[in-house]
């Protein structure tokens, strides 16, 4: 069966011109779909373009290029070889899946458009269910919203866009909140010593006019646990899209970000466990994923986290990060058993050598990182940096002492396009604090097969030691 909905933006968003949009079952009438205005890059911020709507089946779509002749064009990722063809200024391409497409006209990477096919909802919450906080276009009843959250924040409506005085808005355990799609949502959700949270649905949590708010998050979760986000996207947060500190049993799935602040990380872990992200999309202006170990106010390991099927952007930093930070004055940290795979990595942009590394793990704080798994990694661009960096470190921006030891880490079917990529490092940092135990299973980079520590694309200091390579 095929399937389309989409969603009539809201009175007040912030939209581009820059692409016409429009989708339709095979055979059915066109449909117009909103384009929203979204920043990219903290080096120089740009507004590209986002659209979004759910399917099933297959849908057709055509993307009219209005601000320049469209001479040729890219879909990306390119893993996904999504079929096109070109007529005048319109790409016409037909999705037999739900996807999150990067659309480059000309090859803009910076002004382009950001396309996400959701899978279409079947499990909508009932809006008259008690435990349930409806955010939706239309008819707004704000004395339940806050019955609801139990919020002591005063809510402003305007139609079809929301605002929160306070910015803040604290969520009690056991409630869902639905941010339908057609929604914008200006604020930022909290989840502080609750559990069996959920936050959810097809719309937007946009806080791209808060530069006032120096640590204001998207979505924060401390000290808590089962808590799901599921479906909505965020827009240019101040700092992190979602924190994560001390808490345990989180599921974020069909997530979609973008940032461009300083410390605008995507999905950040301190000190949590039983982590599931699955089916994300993140363009961010810092660390797209990072787990750590102990953090301001969160202590303990980290461990039992899972990345799949998704796509991660680093317009600065690395897309995945694990280990700088741990609990210095007790001799570190275990971050242990995490999982990274099937992504597709589009950019890694980094101009300082100590943060490069589209795939990074920097042991520092005592820390020791042990059993990663990195499986099915493509990497497109490599503008500034490396494809991974493995190193213990004494960070001291960050570091009061360097990290005790890496060992166990896989990384299998591992693909970068190629380019000007720095070599790789591989480090320990003395014969005590060792990097150990790494095993290289189907390592390419461009057309050629990575198999000894003595490859050009590789930097192995005295420190490394028991590194494996298998063809």
């Amino acid at each position: 069966m095929n399937r389309l909905v989409t969603y009539e933006a809201p009175r007040g968003a912030v939209l581009r011109d820059d692409y016409e949009v429009k989708v339709r079952v095979p055979n059915g009438e066109w449909q117009q779909a909103a384009v929203y205005e979204v920043r990219v890059d903290m080096h120089n911020v740009r507004e590209a373009s986002m659209v979004y709507f759910d399917m099933e089946g297959a849908v057709e779509v055509s993307v009219t290029c209005r601000r320049q002749e469209l001479k040729e064009a890219v879909i990306r990722p390119l893993s996904y070889a999504v079929p096109f063809r070109l007529e005048r200024d319109t790409i016409l391409l037909t999705l037999d899946r739900p996807r999150k497409l990067s659309i480059e006209c000309n090859g803009d990477r910076f002004g382009n458009l950001h396309l996400f096919a959701n899978p279409i909802e079947t499990d909508a919450p009932n809006f008259d269910d008690p435990n349930v906080a409806a955010i939706r276009p239309g008819i707004h009843r704000l004395p339940d919203l806050l019955k609801k959250v139990s919020s002591a924040d005063i809510l402003f409506f305007m139609p079809g866009m929301h605002y929160l005085e306070e910015t803040l808005l604290p969520i009690p355990s056991g409630k869902t909140v639905y941010i339908a799609g057609g929604a914008v949502f200006v604020g930022s959700l909290v989840c502080d010593h609750v559990q069996d949270v959920a936050i959810r649905g097809r719309g937007l949590l946009y806080l791209a006019d808060f530069h006032r708010f120096s640590a204001f998050r998207g979505i924060r979760i401390v000290f808590s646990k089962n808590i799901s986000v599921d479906g909505i996207t965020i827009v240019d947060p101040p700092h992190y899209s979602i924190f994560i500190g001390k808490s345990q049993g989180i599921s974020i799935r069909n997530f979609k970000s973008f940032s461009t602040r300083g410390w605008s990380d995507g999905i950040d872990m301190m000190a949590s466990e039983g982590i599931d992200i699955d089916d994300v999309f993140m363009r961010n202006s810092d660390d797209c994923i990072a787990v750590y170990g102990s953090r301001w106010d969160f202590y303990g390991d980290a461990r039992d986290v899972t990345v799949r099927n998704s796509v991660l952007w680093a317009d600065v930093a690395h897309a995945i990060m694990v280990g700088t930070h741990g609990n210095h004055q007790k001799n570190g940290d275990t971050i242990e058993a995490l999982r990274f795979e099937n992504i597709d990595i589009l950019e890694h942009h980094e101009p300082q050598p100590n943060y490069w590394g589209a795939m990074a793990i920097n042991a520092g704080d005592g820390n020791t990182v042990r059993s990663v798994v990195f499986e099915s990694i493509r990497v497109e661009e490599i503008e500034q940096g490396q494809l991974f960096d493995v190193r213990v470190i004494h960070n001291k921006d960050y570091n009061p002492m360097p990290g005790q030891r890496i060992e166990q880490v896989v990384f299998r079917n591992i693909y970068y396009a190629g380019g000007s990529a720095n070599p790789s490092r591989i480090y320990g940092f003395d014969n005590e604090r060792i990097t150990t135990g790494l095993i290289f299973d189907n390592l390419w980079i461009g057309d050629e097969q990575v198999d000894t520590i003595n490859h050009p694309a590789l930097d192995v200091n005295e420190y490394a030691r028991n590194i494996t390579f298998i063809k």
